[in-house]
Protein backbone atom coordinates (compact mmCIF):
# COMPACT_ATOMS: atom_id res chain seq x y z
CA UNK A 1 0.00 0.00 0.00
CA UNK A 2 2.82 2.39 0.93
CA UNK A 3 4.63 1.50 -2.29
CA UNK A 4 1.45 2.13 -4.30
CA UNK A 5 0.99 5.54 -2.65
CA UNK A 6 4.64 6.39 -3.26
CA UNK A 7 4.20 5.48 -6.94
CA UNK A 8 1.21 7.82 -7.26
CA UNK A 9 3.10 10.63 -5.50
CA UNK A 10 6.11 10.05 -7.79
CA UNK A 11 3.96 10.24 -10.91
CA UNK A 12 2.29 13.43 -9.68
CA UNK A 13 5.60 15.09 -8.80
CA UNK A 14 7.14 14.01 -12.11
CA UNK A 15 4.21 15.41 -14.08
CA UNK A 16 4.62 18.75 -12.27
CA UNK A 17 8.35 18.61 -13.07
CA UNK A 18 7.55 18.06 -16.74
CA UNK A 19 5.15 21.00 -16.88
CA UNK A 20 7.62 23.29 -15.11
CA UNK A 21 10.39 22.10 -17.43
CA UNK A 22 8.34 23.08 -20.46
CA UNK A 23 8.12 26.58 -19.05
CA UNK A 24 11.53 26.91 -17.42
CA UNK A 25 13.89 25.20 -19.89
CA UNK A 26 15.05 22.33 -17.67
CA UNK A 27 15.91 19.46 -20.05
CA UNK A 28 19.44 18.94 -21.35
CA UNK A 29 20.27 18.14 -24.97
CA UNK A 30 21.23 14.59 -24.01
CA UNK A 31 17.80 14.09 -22.40
CA UNK A 32 16.11 15.49 -25.50
CA UNK A 33 18.10 13.23 -27.83
CA UNK A 34 17.36 10.20 -25.62
CA UNK A 35 13.64 11.01 -25.79
CA UNK A 36 13.85 11.00 -29.58
CA UNK A 37 15.58 7.60 -29.54
CA UNK A 38 12.94 6.16 -27.20
CA UNK A 39 10.09 7.20 -29.51
CA UNK A 40 11.92 5.73 -32.51
CA UNK A 41 12.25 2.39 -30.72
CA UNK A 42 9.15 2.46 -28.53
CA UNK A 43 8.68 -1.34 -28.55
CA UNK A 44 11.69 -1.58 -26.24
CA UNK A 45 10.30 0.80 -23.62
CA UNK A 46 7.46 0.94 -21.09
CA UNK A 47 4.38 3.11 -21.53
CA UNK A 48 5.63 5.37 -18.72
CA UNK A 49 8.99 5.87 -20.47
CA UNK A 50 7.19 6.66 -23.72
CA UNK A 51 4.91 9.19 -21.98
CA UNK A 52 7.92 10.85 -20.38
CA UNK A 53 9.69 10.98 -23.75
CA UNK A 54 6.64 12.61 -25.31
CA UNK A 55 6.72 15.29 -22.61
CA UNK A 56 10.41 15.97 -23.23
CA UNK A 57 9.79 16.31 -26.98
CA UNK A 58 6.91 18.70 -26.22
CA UNK A 59 9.32 20.81 -24.16
CA UNK A 60 11.86 20.84 -27.00
CA UNK A 61 9.21 22.00 -29.43
CA UNK A 62 7.83 24.63 -27.05
CA UNK A 63 11.11 26.50 -26.56
CA UNK A 64 11.27 27.08 -30.32
CA UNK A 65 8.14 29.23 -30.15
CA UNK A 66 9.97 32.44 -29.24
CA UNK A 67 12.48 32.48 -32.15
CA UNK A 68 9.77 31.13 -34.45
CA UNK A 69 7.58 34.15 -33.67
CA UNK A 70 10.50 36.49 -34.42
CA UNK A 71 11.07 34.96 -37.87
CA UNK A 72 7.38 34.68 -38.72
CA UNK A 73 6.67 38.32 -37.85
CA UNK A 74 9.50 39.49 -40.12
CA UNK A 75 8.41 37.13 -42.87
CA UNK A 76 4.85 38.44 -42.70
CA UNK A 77 5.89 42.10 -42.61
CA UNK A 78 8.36 41.91 -45.50
CA UNK A 79 6.25 39.66 -47.74
CA UNK A 80 3.29 42.06 -47.50
CA UNK A 81 5.49 44.77 -49.03
CA UNK A 82 5.95 42.58 -52.09
CA UNK A 83 2.51 41.01 -52.29
CA UNK A 84 -0.53 42.43 -50.48
CA UNK A 85 -2.12 38.97 -50.67
CA UNK A 86 0.88 37.15 -49.17
CA UNK A 87 -0.17 34.47 -46.71
CA UNK A 88 2.13 33.57 -43.81
CA UNK A 89 1.75 31.01 -41.04
CA UNK A 90 3.85 29.01 -38.59
CA UNK A 91 3.83 25.60 -37.00
CA UNK A 92 5.78 23.31 -34.71
CA UNK A 93 6.59 19.91 -36.20
CA UNK A 94 4.22 17.13 -35.20
CA UNK A 95 5.56 14.29 -33.03
CA UNK A 96 4.56 11.74 -35.70
CA UNK A 97 6.58 13.67 -38.32
CA UNK A 98 9.54 13.98 -35.96
CA UNK A 99 9.57 10.22 -35.32
CA UNK A 100 9.22 9.39 -39.04
CA UNK A 101 12.10 11.68 -39.95
CA UNK A 102 14.37 10.30 -37.22
CA UNK A 103 13.56 6.73 -38.27
CA UNK A 104 14.47 7.53 -41.88
CA UNK A 105 17.87 8.70 -40.63
CA UNK A 106 18.92 5.25 -39.36
CA UNK A 107 21.80 3.28 -40.82
CA UNK A 108 22.66 -0.25 -39.66
CA UNK A 109 20.15 0.19 -36.80
CA UNK A 110 22.02 3.25 -35.54
CA UNK A 111 20.66 6.83 -35.68
CA UNK A 112 22.51 9.24 -37.95
CA UNK A 113 20.53 12.27 -36.75
CA UNK A 114 19.88 13.48 -33.21
CA UNK A 115 16.64 15.22 -32.33
CA UNK A 116 18.52 18.39 -31.36
CA UNK A 117 20.07 18.43 -34.87
CA UNK A 118 16.71 18.43 -36.68
CA UNK A 119 16.44 21.65 -38.64
CA UNK A 120 12.68 21.98 -39.09
CA UNK A 121 11.23 21.58 -35.58
CA UNK A 122 10.02 25.17 -35.96
CA UNK A 123 8.84 26.32 -39.35
CA UNK A 124 7.14 29.30 -40.91
CA UNK A 125 6.05 29.65 -44.47
CA UNK A 126 4.87 32.34 -46.80
CA UNK A 127 2.75 31.79 -49.89
CA UNK A 128 3.02 34.48 -52.57
CA UNK A 129 0.76 34.96 -55.58
CA UNK A 130 3.37 34.20 -58.25
CA UNK A 131 6.89 32.98 -58.86
CA UNK A 132 8.45 36.39 -59.56
CA UNK A 133 7.37 37.55 -56.10
CA UNK A 134 8.87 34.40 -54.56
CA UNK A 135 12.19 35.19 -56.23
CA UNK A 136 12.06 38.84 -55.15
CA UNK A 137 11.49 37.93 -51.50
CA UNK A 138 14.20 35.29 -51.61
CA UNK A 139 16.84 37.48 -53.24
CA UNK A 140 16.12 40.92 -51.82
CA UNK A 141 15.18 40.20 -48.24
CA UNK A 142 16.87 36.92 -47.35
CA UNK A 143 19.96 36.57 -49.51
CA UNK A 144 20.76 40.30 -49.26
CA UNK A 145 18.71 41.26 -46.23
CA UNK A 146 21.55 41.55 -43.70
CA UNK A 147 19.83 39.36 -41.12
CA UNK A 148 21.78 39.09 -37.87
CA UNK A 149 20.76 35.43 -37.65
CA UNK A 150 23.00 32.86 -39.31
CA UNK A 151 21.91 31.09 -42.49
CA UNK A 152 23.07 27.50 -41.96
CA UNK A 153 21.35 25.69 -44.82
CA UNK A 154 19.58 26.56 -48.04
CA UNK A 155 17.69 24.36 -50.51
CA UNK A 156 16.16 25.84 -53.62
CA UNK A 157 13.66 23.22 -54.72
CA UNK A 158 12.25 25.62 -57.34
CA UNK A 159 15.51 25.91 -59.24
CA UNK A 160 16.27 22.24 -58.55
CA UNK A 161 12.94 20.46 -57.90
CA UNK A 162 12.85 17.22 -55.94
CA UNK A 163 12.34 14.13 -58.11
CA UNK A 164 8.92 13.63 -56.50
CA UNK A 165 7.82 17.06 -57.73
CA UNK A 166 8.13 19.08 -54.53
CA UNK A 167 8.99 22.75 -55.23
CA UNK A 168 9.70 25.47 -52.68
CA UNK A 169 12.62 27.40 -51.21
CA UNK A 170 13.84 26.31 -47.77
CA UNK A 171 16.12 28.49 -45.64
CA UNK A 172 17.39 27.30 -42.25
CA UNK A 173 18.48 30.00 -39.80
CA UNK A 174 20.19 29.79 -36.43
CA UNK A 175 18.60 32.26 -34.04
CA UNK A 176 21.12 34.75 -32.60
CA UNK A 177 20.46 37.53 -30.09
CA UNK A 178 23.03 39.88 -28.57
CA UNK A 179 20.41 41.42 -26.26
CA UNK A 180 17.84 39.62 -24.12
CA UNK A 181 16.51 36.09 -24.68
CA UNK A 182 20.01 34.70 -25.21
CA UNK A 183 18.76 31.34 -23.89
CA UNK A 184 17.19 30.78 -27.33
CA UNK A 185 20.46 31.29 -29.21
CA UNK A 186 21.39 28.53 -31.68
CA UNK A 187 17.84 27.20 -32.01
CA UNK A 188 17.00 26.51 -35.65
CA UNK A 189 14.03 27.84 -37.61
CA UNK A 190 13.05 26.85 -41.14
CA UNK A 191 11.55 29.38 -43.56
CA UNK A 192 9.64 28.13 -46.60
CA UNK A 193 8.91 30.46 -49.50
CA UNK A 194 6.57 29.18 -52.19
CA UNK A 195 4.11 30.36 -54.82
CA UNK A 196 0.37 29.78 -54.58
CA UNK A 197 0.37 26.98 -57.15
CA UNK A 198 3.31 25.26 -55.43
CA UNK A 199 1.39 25.47 -52.14
CA UNK A 200 -1.75 24.02 -53.73
CA UNK A 201 0.28 21.02 -54.97
CA UNK A 202 2.01 20.41 -51.64
CA UNK A 203 -1.18 20.52 -49.56
CA UNK A 204 -2.97 18.20 -52.01
CA UNK A 205 -0.18 15.67 -51.48
CA UNK A 206 -0.63 15.92 -47.70
CA UNK A 207 -4.39 15.45 -48.02
CA UNK A 208 -3.97 12.28 -50.07
CA UNK A 209 -1.26 11.04 -47.71
CA UNK A 210 -3.49 11.30 -44.69
CA UNK A 211 -6.73 10.01 -46.20
CA UNK A 212 -5.12 7.02 -47.97
CA UNK A 213 -2.54 6.32 -45.20
CA UNK A 214 0.42 6.85 -47.52
CA UNK A 215 3.70 8.73 -47.22
CA UNK A 216 4.01 10.32 -50.66
CA UNK A 217 5.55 13.35 -48.98
CA UNK A 218 8.40 11.13 -47.75
CA UNK A 219 8.72 9.25 -51.06
CA UNK A 220 7.13 6.12 -49.54
CA UNK A 221 3.68 6.09 -51.10
CA UNK A 222 1.77 4.16 -53.75
CA UNK A 223 3.74 4.35 -57.02
CA UNK A 224 0.72 5.38 -59.10
CA UNK A 225 -0.17 8.25 -56.76
CA UNK A 226 3.47 9.33 -56.57
CA UNK A 227 3.77 9.36 -60.34
CA UNK A 228 0.50 11.28 -60.68
CA UNK A 229 1.74 14.07 -58.41
CA UNK A 230 5.10 14.13 -60.17
CA UNK A 231 3.28 14.67 -63.48
CA UNK A 232 1.04 17.39 -62.06
CA UNK A 233 3.99 19.20 -60.49
CA UNK A 234 5.70 19.34 -63.87
CA UNK A 235 2.49 20.67 -65.43
CA UNK A 236 2.31 23.35 -62.72
CA UNK A 237 5.95 24.22 -63.46
CA UNK A 238 5.00 24.66 -67.13
CA UNK A 239 2.22 27.03 -66.10
CA UNK A 240 4.74 29.03 -64.03
CA UNK A 241 7.41 28.80 -66.75
CA UNK A 242 9.77 27.24 -64.24
CA UNK A 243 12.14 24.26 -64.13
CA UNK A 244 10.34 21.03 -65.07
CA UNK A 245 10.55 17.80 -63.08
CA UNK A 246 13.08 15.28 -64.47
CA UNK A 247 11.82 11.91 -65.64
CA UNK A 248 8.48 12.95 -67.20
CA UNK A 249 7.40 14.23 -70.61
CA UNK A 250 8.75 17.69 -71.40
CA UNK A 251 6.05 18.17 -74.06
CA UNK A 252 2.86 19.86 -72.86
CA UNK A 253 0.39 17.76 -74.84
CA UNK A 254 2.08 14.48 -73.93
CA UNK A 255 2.30 15.49 -70.27
CA UNK A 256 -1.29 16.69 -70.01
CA UNK A 257 -2.66 13.56 -71.69
CA UNK A 258 -0.67 11.36 -69.30
CA UNK A 259 -2.14 13.28 -66.35
CA UNK A 260 -5.62 12.76 -67.79
CA UNK A 261 -4.99 9.01 -68.02
CA UNK A 262 -3.73 8.81 -64.42
CA UNK A 263 -6.66 10.89 -63.11
CA UNK A 264 -9.11 8.38 -64.60
CA UNK A 265 -7.11 5.44 -63.25
CA UNK A 266 -7.00 6.83 -59.68
CA UNK A 267 -10.41 8.55 -59.78
CA UNK A 268 -8.75 11.62 -58.27
CA UNK A 269 -11.47 14.23 -58.75
CA UNK A 270 -14.27 12.07 -57.35
CA UNK A 271 -12.25 10.94 -54.33
CA UNK A 272 -10.99 14.41 -53.36
CA UNK A 273 -14.48 15.90 -53.74
CA UNK A 274 -16.00 13.21 -51.50
CA UNK A 275 -13.35 13.68 -48.81
CA UNK A 276 -14.12 17.37 -48.52
CA UNK A 277 -17.89 16.88 -48.49
CA UNK A 278 -17.70 14.22 -45.77
CA UNK A 279 -15.75 16.31 -43.25
CA UNK A 280 -17.62 17.86 -40.31
CA UNK A 281 -16.18 20.93 -38.59
CA UNK A 282 -16.40 21.70 -34.88
CA UNK A 283 -14.94 24.69 -33.06
CA UNK A 284 -15.10 26.03 -29.52
CA UNK A 285 -14.28 29.72 -29.85
CA UNK A 286 -16.05 32.98 -30.59
CA UNK A 287 -15.46 34.24 -34.12
CA UNK A 288 -15.16 37.86 -32.96
CA UNK A 289 -12.20 37.14 -30.70
CA UNK A 290 -8.64 37.84 -31.86
CA UNK A 291 -7.18 34.34 -31.96
CA UNK A 292 -3.55 33.50 -32.74
CA UNK A 293 -2.97 29.77 -32.06
CA UNK A 294 -5.16 27.06 -33.53
CA UNK A 295 -5.12 23.42 -32.41
CA UNK A 296 -6.41 21.24 -35.25
CA UNK A 297 -7.48 17.68 -34.38
CA UNK A 298 -8.44 15.58 -37.40
CA UNK A 299 -10.29 12.27 -36.95
CA UNK A 300 -10.74 10.32 -40.18
CA UNK A 301 -12.78 7.52 -38.58
CA UNK A 302 -15.60 9.84 -37.53
CA UNK A 303 -14.75 12.39 -40.28
CA UNK A 304 -14.43 15.27 -37.82
CA UNK A 305 -12.13 18.26 -37.53
CA UNK A 306 -12.07 19.90 -34.09
CA UNK A 307 -10.57 23.38 -33.88
CA UNK A 308 -9.55 24.94 -30.56
CA UNK A 309 -8.27 28.52 -30.61
CA UNK A 310 -6.08 30.54 -28.25
CA UNK A 311 -5.04 34.16 -28.03
CA UNK A 312 -1.38 35.29 -28.05
CA UNK A 313 -1.47 35.50 -24.26
CA UNK A 314 -2.57 31.85 -24.03
CA UNK A 315 0.56 30.38 -25.61
CA UNK A 316 1.37 28.15 -22.62
CA UNK A 317 -2.19 26.81 -22.50
CA UNK A 318 -2.03 26.11 -26.24
CA UNK A 319 1.28 24.24 -25.92
CA UNK A 320 0.04 22.11 -23.02
CA UNK A 321 -3.19 21.28 -24.90
CA UNK A 322 -1.08 20.32 -27.94
CA UNK A 323 1.14 18.09 -25.81
CA UNK A 324 -1.89 16.37 -24.28
CA UNK A 325 -3.53 15.85 -27.68
CA UNK A 326 -0.36 14.33 -29.19
CA UNK A 327 -0.07 11.86 -26.31
CA UNK A 328 -3.71 10.90 -26.80
CA UNK A 329 -3.26 9.96 -30.48
CA UNK A 330 0.25 8.53 -30.22
CA UNK A 331 0.69 5.63 -32.69
CA UNK A 332 -2.85 6.01 -34.09
CA UNK A 333 -2.91 6.32 -37.89
CA UNK A 334 -6.45 7.63 -38.30
CA UNK A 335 -5.83 10.77 -36.24
CA UNK A 336 -3.69 13.83 -36.68
CA UNK A 337 -3.10 16.93 -34.59
CA UNK A 338 -1.11 20.11 -35.13
CA UNK A 339 -0.75 23.49 -33.45
CA UNK A 340 -0.42 26.33 -35.93
CA UNK A 341 -0.42 30.10 -35.84
CA UNK A 342 -2.32 32.26 -38.31
CA UNK A 343 -3.77 35.77 -38.34
CA UNK A 344 -7.38 34.52 -38.46
CA UNK A 345 -9.56 31.53 -39.36
CA UNK A 346 -9.70 32.56 -43.03
CA UNK A 347 -5.89 32.63 -43.25
CA UNK A 348 -5.74 29.34 -41.35
CA UNK A 349 -7.87 27.58 -43.97
CA UNK A 350 -5.76 28.97 -46.79
CA UNK A 351 -2.45 28.11 -45.12
CA UNK A 352 -3.45 24.56 -44.09
CA UNK A 353 -6.20 23.39 -46.49
CA UNK A 354 -5.00 19.79 -46.07
CA UNK A 355 -6.44 19.73 -42.53
CA UNK A 356 -9.79 20.81 -43.94
CA UNK A 357 -9.42 18.22 -46.74
CA UNK A 358 -9.94 21.17 -49.06
CA UNK A 359 -8.54 20.48 -52.52
CA UNK A 360 -10.86 22.80 -54.51
CA UNK A 361 -7.98 24.93 -55.84
CA UNK A 362 -5.99 21.85 -56.81
CA UNK A 363 -8.99 20.36 -58.63
CA UNK A 364 -9.59 23.65 -60.46
CA UNK A 365 -6.09 23.49 -61.99
CA UNK A 366 -6.39 19.74 -62.59
CA UNK A 367 -9.61 20.23 -64.55
CA UNK A 368 -7.92 22.87 -66.74
CA UNK A 369 -5.10 20.41 -67.49
CA UNK A 370 -7.25 17.37 -68.33
CA UNK A 371 -9.70 19.35 -70.51
CA UNK A 372 -7.07 21.06 -72.67
CA UNK A 373 -6.43 18.09 -75.00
Amino acid sequence: MIIAHFSLIYKYVYSIYIIMSIVDNKFSKSEINRAGNILCNDKNYSSEEINNALEVVSYWKSIHNYPLNIFKNRLSRISKKIDGNALSAQRLKRVSSIISKLQRKYYNNLPTMKLTQMQDIAGCRVVLSNLSQVRELYEKYYLKGNLKHTLVNEKNYIQNPKLDGYRSIHLIYKYTSDKGKKEYNDLLVEIQIRSKIQHIWATAVETVDFFTKQAIKSNQGNKNWMYFFKLVSSAFAMIEKSTLIPGVSQNEKGLFLEIKKKEIELDVIKQMTQWFKSLKFFDNFKKNQKMHFFLLELDIITEKLNISAYTKNQEKEAMLAYSKAEKKIYNKQDYDVVLVSADNVKSLKKAYPNYFLDTKEFLKFLNIIIKKY
